[in-house]
C-alpha cells in the first residue's frame, strides 16, 4: 500500500500542469541541499577536534550534552518557520477501499525522510565517531548515545507537526507551553534551575548506562501516537470545510480620512493587512527583526567596517516596506480587475501604497532610536537609511511592482512560499540593498564616515522632493502594464 501512494506522490508531480516551475525549483532545491550537506557534514567531522582544541580542559562530549537542549530548541523554532509539512490528497482515497489508519502512517512516516533529519544526522554520526575512536567512550556507549540524540530529533520532528496541526488554529491551547518555556529561561538566566545543565547531566548518564536511551525512543513513539490520534480525527472531507463562526469585529478607520482622496486606498490595506493571515505577518516580522542590529552593533569585528552598518540601517527600517512592497499590487490581484473597471486615477492608488509604506520606515525608524546606545553615529546612519528608503527604495518598489502579475494567496504563511515571487522580486533587492551600499561606501573611502552619511541622506531627501514627479513616470508603467497584469493575476498563483 505504501509502495502505491509513493508511485501515485510520483505521478501527481509529473502530471502537474506546473511540472516545468516545479522541475526548475527542485534542481535549484537540490543545489542548496548538497551545499548545506556537505557544510554540515564538515561541521560535523570537525566538531569534537575544535571543542578539544578551544575547551582543552573540558570533555567535547559533556560540553555538547550540555547545549543539546538549547540546539533542539532553537531547531524547533527553525523547523515551525522553515519545514513544509508533508501532505496527501484525500478525496481520491476516500471513495476508495483504502483504510484510513495505513495513509495516516504514510504521511507520518514521510516526514522520516525530511532533509531537516538528514542534517542532523551528518552532524551526530560523525561527532559520535570521533568520541567513540579518541574518547574516553565505548562504541556502545557512543552508539547508544547517537541512537538517543536521533531519536531527540525526530521528536522534534513530531513536536513541530503537533504545533502546526493541532495548535496553529488555537494558540491559546498553546499558551502554557510558552510560559514554561519563558520560566525555565528565566531561572536559567537567573541561575535559579539551570535546566540545561540538568539535561547534560541525563545525556551523560546515558552514555554511562546505554540502555537509558530507550527513554528518547519512548518520547517519540508518544508524540507519533499523539499526531496520528490528531491527524485521524480529522481524516474527513467535512473536517476541512468546517467554518469558524464568531463574532464580527468592526476597527474604526475614520482617522484615514484626513489624508483625502487617498484614504478609501488607505482603509483597504490597512484592512487587508489586519484580516489576511500573510500581511499580518510581515508586520510581526518587522517587529521581530528590529533586533537585527544586536548582531552587529556590540560586534568588534564590524566596528572597522561600518558598511555593514548601512546595510543594518536600510534593512531595520525598510523591512517592511520589502516585504510589503515588493508584491504590490499582487495584494490586490483577488480584486484587482474590478478595481481597473472603475475610475480609480492610478496616481492616487500608488500615492496610498507609497503613503503607507512611509508610515511603516517612520516608525520602525522610531523604533530603532534606542541603537543610539552604541553611539550617536549609529542614530545618525539610520536616519540617513530611512531618509533613503523614504526618497528613493520606495519609488523602485513601486516601479518593480508595475510589472507584478502573479496572484498569491492571503492567508497562506509566508515562510518558506514562493507564491507570488517571480524574476522582478529577486531582481529588486540589488538596488534597494547594495546600491545604497556601494554610494555610501564610494563616499566613505573618498571623504569620510560623516560625509557618506550626509549624502545618502540629502538622495533621499531630493526623491522625497521629487515624488510627485516620479510617481507620474511611474503610474505610466501601471497604465501601460494595466490588462497583462489582469490576466496574470486572474491565473491560478504557484
Amino acid at each position: 500500500m505504501y509502495k502505491h501512494f509513493i508511485s501515485l506522490q510520483w505521478k501527481s508531480f509529473f502530471r502537474s500542469a506546473s511540472l516545468g516551475k516545479s522541475i526548475a525549483l527542485k534542481i535549484l532545491m537540490a543545489f542548496l541541499a548538497i551545499y548545506f550537506a556537505v557544510a554540515f557534514l564538515v561541521m560535523g567531522v570537525a566538531l569534537y577536534p575544535g571543542l578539544k582544541k578551544v575547551f582543552p580542559d573540558q570533555d567535547p562530549v559533556v560540553l555538547v550534552n550540555r547545549l543539546v537542549l538549547l540546539w533542539l530548541a532553537a531547531e524547533l523554532v527553525i523547523r515551525f518557520f522553515m519545514q513544509t509539512l508533508p501532505v496527501i490528497s484525500i478525496k481520491p482515497l476516500l471513495i476508495n477501499n483504502v483504510p484510513k489508519k495505513k495513509v495516516v502512517h504514510f504521511v507520518l512516516l514521510k516526514s522520516f525522510v525530511s532533509f531537516f533529519n538528514l542534517l542532523d544526522l551528518l552532524i551526530i554520526i560523525p561527532f559520535a565517531v570521533f568520541a567513540a575512536k579518541e574518547g574516553d567512550y565505548g562504541a556502545l556507549n557512543m552508539a547508544a548515545w547517537a541512537f538517543a540524540m536521533i531519536c531527540l530529533v525526530y521528536a522534534t520532528n513530531y513536536a513541530n507537526f503537533l504545533i502546526k496541526k493541532k495548535f496553529a488554529d488555537n494558540l491559546k491551547a498553546f499558551l502554557p507551553f510558552i510560559i514554561v518555556a519563558v520560566v525555565l529561561i528565566v531561572l536559567e538566566y537567573l541561575d535559579i534551575f539551570r535546566i540545561t545543565a540538568f539535561t547534560g547531566k541525563m545525556l551523560n548518564a546515558l552514555i554511562i548506562q546505554p540502555y537509558l536511551a530507550i527513554i528518547p525512543l519512548l518520547i517519540v513513539v508518544g508524540l507519533y501516537v499523539w499526531n496520528f490520534n490528531v491527524l485521524n480525527s480529522r481524516f474527513y472531507l467535512d473536517a476541512s470545510l468546517k467554518t469558524k463562526t464568531k463574532e464580527a469585529e468592526t476597527t474604526d478607520l475614520s482617522w484615514t480620512r484626513r489624508f483625502g482622496e487617498i484614504a478609501p486606498f488607505l482603509q483597504l490595506d490597512l484592512k487587508l493587512i489586519w484580516r489576511n493571515k500573510r500581511p499580518k505577518t510581515t508586520i510581526w516580522l518587522s517587529l521581530v527583526l528590529l533586533g537585527y542590529g544586536l548582531i552587529f552593533y556590540p560586534q568588534e569585528t564590524y566596528q572597522g567596517m561600518p558598511a555593514f552598518f548601512v546595510f543594518v540601517g536600510i534593512f531595520m527600517t525598510g523591512i517592511f516596506m520589502i516585504n510589503f512592497g515588493q508584491f504590490i499590487p499582487s495584494w490586490d490581484s483577488g480584486y484587482y480587475s474590478m478595481m481597473m473597471s472603475q475610475n480609480i486615477p492610478l496616481r492616487k492608488y500608488l500615492a496610498s501604497k507609497a503613503g503607507l509604506i512611509t508610515f511603516s520606515v517612520v516608525v520602525l525608524f522610531l523604533l530603532s532610536i534606542p541603537y543610539v546606545y552604541f553611539g550617536w553615529n549609529i542614530l545618525a546612519l539610520n536616519v540617513a537609511c530611512a531618509l533613503y528608503n523614504i526618497g528613493v527604495n520606495i519609488p523602485v518598489l513601486l516601479f518593480a511592482g508595475s510589472f507584478n502579475k502573479k496572484k498569491i494567496d492571503l492567508e497562506k504563511s509566508p515562510f518558506m512560499n514562493y507564491q507570488g515571487t517571480g524574476a522582478t522580486q529577486w531582481l529588486v533587492s540589488l538596488p534597494l540593498m547594495l546600491l545604497p551600499l556601494l554610494i555610501w561606501y564610494g563616499v566613505y573611502k573618498l571623504i569620510g564616515f560623516d560625509a557618506a552619511t550626509i549624502v545618502l541622506g540629502v538622495l533621499g531627501i531630493i526623491g522625497i522632493a521629487l515624488r510627485g514627479y516620479f510617481m507620474n513616470i511611474i503610474a505610466g508603467y501601471y497604465r501601460k502594464n494595466k490588462y497583462s497584469m489582469i490576466a496574470g493575476f486572474k491565473q491560478e498563483g504557484e
